[in-house]
C-alpha cells in the first residue's frame, strides 16, 4: 500500500486551506516521472519533450478565468522562446482541453490530462485532496530533466510570477 504524503498550509481555495497531496519538489531535484494525457488520449510522459526545457503550468480547469489567462499567457509569452517547450496540465478530459483550445484560437497550445491517475499531480504534490483538482504551481525543468524554478501559488485565485518562471526558463534553454 502506497502512502502519499499530505500537506496543509500551502494554498487556499476561495480562501479556505485545502490539503495537497504528494511531496513538494523543489530546485534542484531530479524531475519526477509522470504519465499524462494528450488531446487525442495518447499518454504523454517527460520523455516526450526530453532534452528541452520545459514550463510545466498547473491549472485547476482551463474553464475558470486565471487558468485561462495563465494558459495564454504562457503559451503566447514563452511558446515562442527556443528551445522551450509549454505544457500546461489540469484534470480536465482532453476533449474539454481541445475544445478550450479551438475556442480559444491557441491550437498550438500543449495542454495535458492528469484526470486518470493524478500522476503528475501525485509526483509534484499539487493534487488538491478535497477537490481531485490540481492547485497552481509552475515548475521549469531543464534539459537534463532538473528542477529549475517551482511555485506553489498560495491561493488558487492568484497568478503565479510569470516573469520569474520564463525568465528561468530563459537562463536554462539549450
Amino acid at each position: 500500500m502506497t502512502i502519499t504524503a499530505e500537506r496543509t498550509g500551502i494554498t487556499t481555495f476561495r480562501g479556505k486551506p485545502v490539503t495537497l497531496l504528494g511531496s513538494a519538489v523543489r530546485v534542484g531535484d531530479r524531475a519526477p516521472d509522470f504519465t499524462v494525457v494528450a488531446n487525442d488520449m495518447s499518454p504523454v510522459t517527460p520523455a516526450s519533450s526530453a532534452g528541452s526545457v520545459r514550463i510545466v503550468s498547473t491549472v485547476p480547469s482551463l474553464e475558470t478565468p486565471v487558468c485561462d489567462q495563465q494558459t495564454r499567457r504562457f503559451t503566447e509569452e514563452a511558446g515562442g522562446i527556443d528551445g522551450v517547450q509549454v505544457l500546461t496540465i489540469s484534470v480536465d478530459l482532453p476533449f474539454t482541453q481541445r475544445r478550450w483550445c479551438g475556442d480559444a484560437g491557441l491550437a498550438h497550445a500543449r495542454t495535458l490530462s492528469d484526470y486518470r491517475e493524478l500522476s503528475f499531480g501525485l509526483a509534484y504534490g499539487v493534487v488538491i485532496k478535497e477537490l481531485r483538482l490540481l492547485a497552481r504551481a509552475v515548475f521549469v525543468i531543464d534539459a537534463g530533466d532538473r528542477i529549475v524554478y517551482a511555485e506553489y501559488v498560495p491561493a488558487v485565485e492568484q497568478h503565479p510570477d510569470y516573469e520569474a518562471a520564463i525568465a528561468s526558463a530563459r537562463a536554462v534553454r539549450a
